[in-house]
């Protein structure tokens, strides 16, 4: 796995190590800090493809906001795990990006989101994905088919 992380068949992985400043009194990794994780995976993700953030911010003048994220935490992950972080696109609007996030141990599913995206110009308005942001995502538009856990849907 590269610094980045790695895109084959559509998603895209990105190890991590649970560090002492990630967990909680429980010694379990602070709820908040899965956002943290998907956060950095995102970034990577971008940075992979070849378009880095400080790259869409200072050349096309872009940046890309949360605008919805619903998170299942399914089980804990403590100090020293070694996690994997999957995101995979699920659909690309004109000027959104809906992704499945993905934090894996061992291959056990402990938490997933679901993110929508949106990109915003400096003005903080709503901006379409340019031409070459839309290039440089073709590797996440490999779809494979993600699978979701028993009985854990996050919508209808």
């Amino acid at each position: 796995m590269t610094e980045c992380g790695t895109i084959e068949q559509g998603v895209h992985r990105l190890a991590l190590r649970v560090y002492y400043e990630d967990t909680d009194a429980a010694g379990m990794v602070y709820h908040a800090n899965h956002l943290r994780f998907a956060e950095r995976a995102r970034t990577e993700m971008m940075r992979c493809v070849g378009l880095d953030h400080t790259t869409l911010r200072t050349r096309l003048g872009l940046t890309f906001t949360v605008r919805r994220c619903v998170v299942d935490f399914l089980a804990p992950a403590r100090l020293d795990d070694r996690l994997e972080v999957q995101t995979r696109l699920l659909r690309q609007g004109g000027a959104s990006l809906d992704l499945d996030q993905r934090i894996l141990r061992d291959g056990m599913l402990l938490a997933r989101l679901e993110l929508r995206l949106a990109l915003i110009d400096q003005a903080m308005r709503v901006a379409r994905l340019p031409r070459e942001l839309v290039a440089a995502l073709a590797p996440l538009r490999e779809l494979v088919p993600a699978p979701r856990p028993a009985g854990a849907p996050l919508r209808a």
